[in-house]
């Protein structure tokens, strides 16, 4: 099998309670910030934008988001609210996942929404070669991010990419079989 085939096949989810308290160097996250800025984009629109969140940032970062999660949450629980504030700091690196809408708005959200991803998951197949494992959260209080930290008028958070070293997290997915999801048509 390919190298790449063999990458994308490895590519997992791996959860904060995973990863080892270890920091990751700026040259790594610089580098995967530039694997982010190959994904395909309409128009050029480029539409990904992260903050990076490092050192004592992971912990404002968790301490705001539990806070609003306390805000807005009517069947708020104690156990949530601790997940909430302590996550970001478990991770070496928190990356906000930011839509920067074209301000022409040349072509479809949904597309400059799929160009982010597509930078989200480019970041997501190196991170193996560095021993890092990442995890995508998209929670209600991404919306809010803008109460934290300075957000254009054309940007919104999309969702948290949290990045840390990680032991062996080697599993297999079972997915279903291809041939249940696509048709052939030849004529």
């Amino acid at each position: 099998m390919s190298l790449i085939n063999e990458t994308i096949r490895k590519r997992r989810s791996v959860y904060p309670m995973q990863y080892i308290n270890k920091p990751i160097p700026k040259e790594i996250l610089a580098e995967l910030m530039i694997n982010a800025n190959h994904a395909p984009t309409h128009k050029l629109t480029e539409p990904w934008r992260f903050r990076i969140f490092t050192g004592n940032g992971k912990k404002r970062l968790g301490e705001f988001l539990a806070k609003k999660y306390e805000e807005i949450t009517p069947d708020f629980t104690t156990a949530k609210f601790e997940k909430i504030k302590v996550n970001p700091q478990k991770a070496g690196a928190v990356l906000a996942i930011i839509l920067h809408r074209d301000p022409a708005e040349r072509v479809p959200e949904w597309e400059e929404i799929a160009s982010v991803a597509c930078a989200v998951q480019n970041i997501w197949l190196a991170l193996e070669q560095y021993e890092l494992g990442g995890y995508w959260s998209s929670p209600p209080l991404c919306k809010f991010l803008g109460e934290h930290i300075k957000l254009a008028q054309n940007e919104s958070c999309i969702g948290f990419f949290y990045i840390g070293y990680c032991g062996s997290t080697e599993r297999i997915i079972a997915k279903k079989p291809i041939e249940e999801k696509i048709e052939w048509i030849e004529e």
